[in-house]
C-alpha cells in the first residue's frame, strides 16, 4: 500500500475505534439505567477506548488495525458484560439496551451528516467527480480534503455498522431488538434461544451472506443524503 493508501487505512481504524466505543458505552449506559450496573462496574460507561480495549484487545484493536492497513478498511468486535439474571428477569430493559449501541452509531452518522452538509453549503466541500464510501466529498484544499474524507468516513461506518447490528440475528443487536415489539414471555424466550451458542454461529454465518447484499442501497441512500441532485452511478 502507497502512504496515501495507508493514511486512509489508519483513518478508518480511528474512525472504527471511536465508533465501536461509543456503541459499547451506549449499552452500558443503558443497561445502567435499567437496573444493571456491571457495565459500569467493569468501566464501560466511557468515551475513553482503554476498557474497551482491555476487554476485547483483538477485536478492538489487532483486527480492525490489521484489516485497516492492508485492506484499506476495518473491521473488528467489542463486548459489552451484562447480568444475564437481570437481562432474564427485564427482558425489555435488555432489548433497550441492545437498541442503544446501534442508535449511538446512527447519532454519529446524522452529526456527520450534517457537518458535510453543513460544508457543502458554506463551500468547504464540493461535489468530487466519483465517489468512495472515504470520498463523498472533496475540497479545494488539502486540509478541508482531510476534514472531508474523516467525515465521509465516519458517515459511511456507522450506516453500515448501525445496519449490521440491526440485522434481527443472533448475536447481532437486532435478535435482541425484537423484544421491543413483543410480549415479554416471547422476547424471553427468543432471547434464551439466541444464545444458544449453535444459533448464534448460524446467524453470523447468515448476517455475513445478508449484509453485502443491502451494502449497495444503503450507500445509495447516502448518496441521495448528501448529494440529494446529484446523480451517481
Amino acid at each position: 500500500m502507497d502512504q496515501q493508501a495507508l493514511a486512509t487505512g489508519f483513518l478508518w481504524f480511528l474512525a472504527f475505534l471511536f465508533s465501536t466505543t461509543v456503541h459499547e458505552a451506549m449499552h452500558a449506559l443503558a443497561a445502567l439505567r435499567g437496573g444493571d450496573p456491571t457495565a459500569y462496574h467493569g468501566g464501560q460507561v466511557s468515551l475513553s477506548p482503554i476498557p474497551h480495549i482491555r476487554r476485547e484487545p483483538i477485536g478492538m484493536l489487532v483486527v480492525p488495525l490489521l484489516t485497516a492497513l492492508t485492506q484499506g478498511w476495518a473491521i473488528g468486535w467489542a463486548s459489552t458484560p451484562y447480568d444475564p439474571r437481570w437481562a432474564a428477569h427485564y427482558p425489555k430493559r435488555a432489548a433497550l439496551m441492545a437498541a442503544a449501541g446501534p442508535a449511538g452509531n446512527l447519532m454519529i452518522a446524522v452529526v456527520a451528516l450534517v457537518l458535510i452538509k453543513i460544508g457543502l453549503a458554506a463551500g468547504w466541500f464540493i461535489p468530487p467527480d466519483s465517489v468512495t464510501f472515504e470520498h463523498l466529498v472533496t475540497a479545494p484544499d488539502a486540509g478541508k480534503t482531510f476534514l472531508g474524507e474523516l467525515l465521509s468516513i465516519f458517515l459511511t461506518l456507522n450506516v453500515l455498522l448501525c445496519a449490521f447490528n440491526l440485522i434481527p440475528l443472533p448475536p447481532l443487536d437486532g435478535a435482541s431488538v425484537i423484544g421491543l415489539f413483543v410480549p415479554e414471555s416471547v422476547a424471553y424466550r427468543f432471547r434464551e434461544l439466541s444464545h444458544t451458542p449453535m444459533f448464534q454461529i448460524l446467524g453470523l454465518l447468515l448476517a455475513w451472506r445478508i449484509f453485502p447484499v443491502i451494502v449497495g442501497p444503503l450507500f445509495e441512500l447516502i448518496l441521495k443524503a448528501v448529494h440529494p441532485s446529484l446523480g451517481y452511478s
